[in-house]
């Protein structure tokens, strides 16, 4: 193999690791940004949003007393 054939190799592999680490990262980033988006009840969100109800509750309870 001759410089430049070594050269070109190199070039292609690194491009196509980069390639299947950018889709690796958008996937998991997809992932992510789903989670907070309510969806009725198993994301994230929703999770959230229930347990901060809680403390409402629990706080207006208190100050009641």
């Amino acid at each position: 193999m001759t410089d430049a054939q070594i050269i070109l190799s190199v070039i292609a592999t690194t491009i196509s690791i980069l390639g299947v680490m950018e889709v690796r990262v958008r996937n998991i980033v997809k992932h992510y940004l789903a989670e907070l988006k309510p969806n009725g009840g198993s994301s994230a969100k929703d999770q959230i949003t229930r347990v901060e109800q809680r403390l409402d509750d629990l706080y207006k309870h208190l100050l009641e007393k």
